[in-house]
């Protein structure tokens, strides 16, 4: 039996189920690498996934549900990042080191602003 890294908190099994399920899609696993890195408002991601405004907003709604997401308001914008003080995110970074980082995404954002 694999002993458990102590400075990571202790998760209910429907704890993390809920957050394996909730990342278990990769648009939303895609959306949590890049946040990882650094905030994007709504627009932003509806230009990267090249889908709707409310389909974002339902991904990111569903990830503000459990915490995993914060959003900060600035002027007329929202702004949307990982909660790096959220329970789960122990769970959330060491799911993330077996990605490659968001930057693939990002590139694409660019390209379309040039």
């Amino acid at each position: 039996m694999m002993k458990k890294n102590q400075s990571l908190p202790v998760l209910s099994i429907k704890e993390t189920a809920d957050v394996l399920k909730l990342l278990g899609d990769k648009t939303r696993l895609s959306i949590v690498s890049l946040l990882s890195e650094k905030a994007f408002c709504v627009c932003e991601l509806v230009e990267i996934y090249n889908m709707s405004q409310p389909a974002i907003s339902q991904h990111l709604r569903k990830m503000r549900d459990l915490e995993i997401v914060k959003e900060q308001k600035k002027g007329q914008w929202v702004f949307y990042s990982l909660n790096k003080t959220c329970k789960y995110y122990g769970l959330i970074n060491e799911i993330l080191q077996f990605l490659s980082n968001g930057c693939e995404d990002m590139t694409i954002l660019e390209e379309k602003r040039d």
